[in-house]
């Protein structure tokens, strides 16, 4: 599907109208506005108006101002060809096949799960002004939300049923080697996916750390050929219930420790990085990636947001444009990009 592409102008005169929201949303034929901003701005009531619409919005350029002095921040994903100066211009995407190409596969993304789309840029608009504790519950809301919704319905009927989970009693090591902490995965068979027994373990590990002061720095790796595959999907539908689904999440949160203990966390990531794998990595001070490394935030594609604070972690490392760009499209971040846009501090030759 190719999305209509229309002038700012248009756009600023829709927005005008108190029925902007039965215009573009109800009675609207695309779920998503695409608008050429080349050399266009919005005052700050047009950005306001822009960001209240409850789907996602794109801009496209062929030569990028800067988006905060602009107003065209306010839009959601921020496209450019590859031909144009966006290298070092932040916020803006470069897709190497071109905008209309890109735009095709967006507008094809978004169109398989529309309600989880709207609900990812509205998340990210507002988890810019929030803390990072409020960030992850307003995520977890948002993805408990979309638990009980018909898309994730969908998406568990066409792709399961999964095998049954099964126990672990080792889904990861924690070894102190004097001052430091090393936790690493240990389910390379299944490319250490992340579930429920790994994602306690974490928290108990970092937990321990945290009441620990002779622990200076905190290392996290993953055995085998990939660093964590994400989300593990025999747990997938398994659920007691959004709502205790979501009092687990935020009580049980190894993002919020990551983060709290930050200044001594280091991730050193290799081959898969996917979901979990990225998100809990995004909020450690520094991530090391060796060159094979790859990310990829898959959720919205299964009618869900990223769950394990990718809303919150990835925004303040690479923007929240491209945050939703990687959420949107599903599109895999090689290492060299990630470096480049900031997601990784270094790559390094070899697992690091």
């Amino acid at each position: 599907m190719s999305p209509e592409v229309r002038p700012l102008a248009e756009l600023i005169d829709v927005l005008r109208s108190p029925h902007v929201f039965e215009d573009l949303v109800i009675g609207g034929s695309q779920p998503l506005v695409v608008v050429d901003a080349s050399g266009a701005h919005l005052d700050e009531g047009q950005a306001q108006a822009l960001r209240a619409l409850p789907l996602p919005t794109v801009a496209v350029s062929e030569d990028p101002p800067a988006a905060a002095h602009t107003g065209l921040a306010a839009f959601d994903v921020l496209l450019v060809d590859a031909a144009g100066s966006a290298h070092g211009t932040n916020g803006w995407v470069e897709p190497p096949d071109g905008v209309d190409a890109a735009l095709d596969r967006l507008a094809d993304r978004i169109a398989g799960a529309p309600l989880a789309s709207a609900t990812l840029v509205q998340l990210l608009r507002i988890s810019a002004d929030l803390d990072v504790v409020g960030g992850l519950v307003a995520e977890s809301l948002a993805y408990s939300a979309l638990q009980g919704g018909a898309e994730f319905g969908d998406w568990l009927a066409s792709n399961g049923p999964f095998p049954a989970p099964v126990k672990d009693p080792e889904p990861l090591s924690a070894e102190r080697r004097g001052a430091v902490l090393e936790i690493t995965f240990t389910r390379p068979g299944i490319h250490n996916a992340f579930g429920f027994q790994t994602r306690d373990a974490l928290v108990e590990a970092l937990q321990m750390a945290a009441a620990d002061p002779s622990v200076e720095s905190i290392v996290i790796t993953g055995e085998g050929r990939s660093f964590c595959s994400g989300g593990d999907l025999r747990e997938f539908g398994t659920s007691p219930g959004p709502a205790i689904a979501h009092r687990i999440r935020t009580s049980r949160s190894a993002g919020y420790w990551v983060h709290r203990l930050a200044d001594r966390v280091s991730v050193h990531v290799h081959g898969a990085c996917i979901g979990a794998g990225v998100e809990l990595a995004a909020f450690a001070s520094r991530v090391e990636a060796s060159a094979d490394s790859f990310f990829e935030l898959p959720e919205v594609g299964m009618g869900l947001v990223p769950g394990a604070g990718g809303t919150v972690s990835m925004p303040r490392r690479i923007g929240r444009h491209r945050t939703a760009w990687l959420a949107l499209t599903g599109e895999r971040l090689d290492a060299a990009s990630a470096l480049r846009w900031g997601l990784v501090d270094r790559i390094v030759d070899g697992k690091p």
